[in-house]
């Protein structure tokens, strides 16, 4: 079995057809799929059904594939090691982030590391707390910031705790709470939400918060993003809770401190399996200069 078969063989899963699997591993198509027929017969499985319309994985294959995404990985790992023992930092930094990330000006960062390590292939991810966590977890991502509430801490990971915040109220410039210096929540239970989908680590801030000052409220509007929740606020269709860090960014918005906001906490996580070349750099420009022997 050869280092190639099993790449080709994750390009054809990946993209579901031989034609794109080639192009993509810049092979014509007929050495593609002779390594793949190789490789099943080594294997004595077949790895794929084919038709003249698709391809589809069996189960043998899906076996297969697990351990040989794993085999890849391993592999790049290897090589980015040795250039890493050379001076050189490569490999692959992939980063996820939840949108109201407000601590670390995520741009900037991969903007100077890639200006420091361009043998580096850079990709981002942005999804939910939960998801992100999950994902460091597993591999996927190499680190993550993260937003909580102060009564979560993720696990399974190393974590480094950034900043601390609090929610405001988000409301249109006209409402007629505008001009309020600060409130408490109660005085916005009539008003109609808009928030993020239930149960994402932004949603149960919000519902906290309402939960432990003993108030209902209706969320009208579930949105999956902030940039789209502030869109709506905007037009007069409701009121939010958003981070008081992240709100300057968002225009058309009027905000108004909430005396009994809940605390918001900002980490940046990574893998208790140990770091690759690249993620101890990218850590080491957020003042994380030895990631590996982090354990807080």
């Amino acid at each position: 079995m050869e280092l190639k078969q099993i790449r080709y063989a994750v390009a054809v899963a990946d993209t579901g057809n031989f034609t794109r699997a080639a192009e993509r591993c810049l092979v014509v198509q007929s050495a593609l799929s002779h390594q793949i027929a190789r490789l099943e017969r080594e294997l004595g499985a077949k790895l794929f059904d084919r038709t003249s319309r698709r391809v589809r994985v069996t189960p043998a294959g899906e076996a297969f594939l697990v351990a040989a995404r794993q085999c890849l990985d391993a592999a790049e790992r290897a090589a980015a090691d040795v250039a890493a023992a050379v001076g050189e930092v490569r490999g692959r930094l992939a980063v996820g982030l939840i949108p109201t990330v407000a601590a670390v000006d995520v741009p900037a960062v991969l903007r100077d590391f890639r200006r420091r390590h361009p043998e580096v292939r850079i990709s981002l991810r942005v999804g939910g707390s939960d998801e992100l966590v999950e994902q460091v977890r597993e591999g996927v991502v190499e680190a993550a910031f993260l937003g909580l509430p102060a009564t979560a801490r993720p696990t399974g990971v190393h974590v480094r705790e950034l900043a601390r915040d609090r929610l405001v109220a988000a409301v249109p410039p006209d409402h007629p709470l505008a001009g309020e210096t600060s409130i408490a929540l109660s005085r916005l239970a009539a008003e109609a939400f808009v928030d993020l989908p239930e149960g994402t680590a932004g949603r149960v801030q919000s519902d906290q918060a309402f939960a432990a000052a003993g108030v209902h409220r209706s969320v009208a509007f579930e949105v999956t993003s902030a940039e789209f929740m502030a869109r709506l606020i905007a037009e007069g269709l409701g009121v939010g809770l958003l981070p008081a860090s992240y709100v300057p960014r968002l225009s058309g918005l009027a905000t108004i401190e909430i005396t009994d906001a809940s605390a918001r906490v900002e980490y940046v996580v990574w893998s208790r399996a140990g770091c690759t070349p690249a993620a101890r750099a990218f850590l080491a420009l957020l003042g994380i200069p030895d990631a590996d022997a982090q354990a807080r």
